[in-house]
């Protein structure tokens, strides 16, 4: 198994490895029209964020995405890991172990200071697959407003 960064020339593998996780994980049809210029945009821009792609005899077996946040209390940069996919016949094989250490790896040689990701409230599997990997629950809650409506957002 390989891990390397995905390019323009990934962009229909990351559009259906993000489409399928939508439908498995969340039970969401994504918005093709908005995900394959978002995916292509990211391809385009690494100040948007990273996919990385597993490979097994050439062939994409997994993903994970990264993006960022510059975090002014800690003086440094936080890694989101987002989009994580593993085909359902390379599972329980370490693809996503694989792929996680490879961009622990890599934030680490580009001096980023810690990991965080979201993950979905019921997803227990998930749950135990990250606590394993040594992150732990945070205080926090994620919130969201999407997408915004008018130029002062609710704030009147």
């Amino acid at each position: 198994m390989q891990i390397r960064q995905a390019t323009a020339a990934d962009l229909d593998r990351v559009v259906e490895f993000n489409q399928l996780l939508a439908e498995e994980s969340e039970g969401k049809t994504l918005d093709l029209a908005k995900l394959r210029p978002g995916v292509a945009a990211a391809l385009a821009d690494e100040h948007k964020g990273l996919y990385f792609l597993a490979e097994d005899s050439g062939q994409a077996i997994g993903q994970m995405g990264v993006t960022y946040e510059w975090s002014d209390w800690r003086d440094g940069w936080f890694w989101w890991i987002q989009s994580v996919y593993v085909r359902p016949e390379f599972r329980r094989r370490g693809v996503f172990r694989v792929i996680f250490e490879h961009i622990v790896a890599v934030a680490q040689r580009s001096g980023v200071i810690g990991m965080r990701l979201y993950v979905e409230r019921d997803n227990a599997i998930a749950h135990k697959t990250y606590l394993k990997m040594g992150y732990e629950w945070t205080t926090y809650q994620v919130m969201e407003k999407y997408p915004l409506d008018g130029p002062d957002c609710g704030l009147a």
